[in-house]
């Protein structure tokens, strides 16, 4: 069971939970009107974002591999099980894959997408995503994350590049602070190659996808994805508009989570609500 609750001072909300296949599910559900599958705007619409089965405050089911196909079936199950539809989708980094496996899986619960700094597609073939598969998410990473929790720290050393509180930094490393909840955070980097038929099928599922309006929010300074995996996106979502923020790296939500909501209310004045 998870261990913490985060200050309401930081994470104002309900917290709800589901039990589906032996997991237990955390998620928030705030505001009404259309579904967005992200945690903001709750203001202006029905916000709803949960965490993956062993992270946030989401617990596994004994044997739950936390791959990120794995992950993309729970999403599925959780959308069916809260009657979600007419969805805009929030992907980032593993949501990727994630979110639009799920999209090209069931292309008829979305409306429209926001993608920032993620990929959807195999990316085994580039030298440097091969190093840091291997060195993240194999016996070095391994071992130095059960012992120093260091692939988190990693991502929050590289992937932040605005000041963050203390406080909220603490939030997000509190996770991974009891040791049997680690080795998930060293699966997502190996499953950067091993996962190689599972991301060409969220390939292929993008052609399903294709025509619905996408809102690209794009962090410049991001040591992970970059220009290509922007313009490769940008290609195939034609009705696409791109912003590029400046001063944001990996974890974009967190460094420039204002503007990108602001950009999401333009986009959708400018396009009309059924866009």
């Amino acid at each position: 069971m998870t261990s913490f609750v985060p200050p309401r001072e930081l994470f104002p909300v309900e917290h709800r939970f589901i039990d589906l296949d032996g997991a237990r599910i955390h998620y928030v559900d705030e505001g009404a009107g259309e579904t967005l599958l992200l945690a903001a705007l709750r203001g202006e619409f029905r916000c709803v974002a949960p965490d993956y089965p062993g992270y946030g405050m989401s617990d596994a089911a004994p044997g739950y591999g936390y791959t990120p196909a794995q992950h993309s079936a729970v999403l599925e199950r959780s959308v069916d099980r809260l009657a979600l539809r007419d969805l805009t989708i929030t992907v980032q980094d593993w949501g990727g894959p994630v979110g639009l496996g799920l999209a090209g899986r069931r292309p008829e619960l979305v409306r429209r997408l926001i993608i920032g700094n993620t990929f959807a597609w195999p990316l085994d073939s580039q030298a440097r995503i091969q190093v840091f598969s291997w060195v993240m998410g194999g016996p070095i990473g391994r071992a130095l994350t059960a012992g120093f929790n260091f692939v988190p720290w990693f991502f929050f050393a590289r992937g932040l590049h605005q000041p963050i509180d203390p406080a909220a930094r603490a939030m997000y490393m509190a996770p991974w602070r009891p040791r049997p909840r680690r080795r998930a955070a060293v699966i997502a980097p190996r499953q950067l190659i091993r996962a190689r038929p599972d991301l060409e099928e969220v390939e292929a599922g993008l052609a399903r996808i294709a025509d619905r309006p996408a809102l690209i929010v794009w962090g410049t300074r991001d040591f992970a994805f970059r220009d290509a995996e922007r313009a490769r996106f940008e290609k195939a979502f034609p009705d696409h508009d791109t912003i590029l923020l400046d001063g944001a790296s990996h974890f974009l939500q967190e460094d420039a989570g204002e503007r990108v909501a602001a950009a999401f209310r333009d986009f959708r004045t400018r396009r009309g609500p059924g866009a």
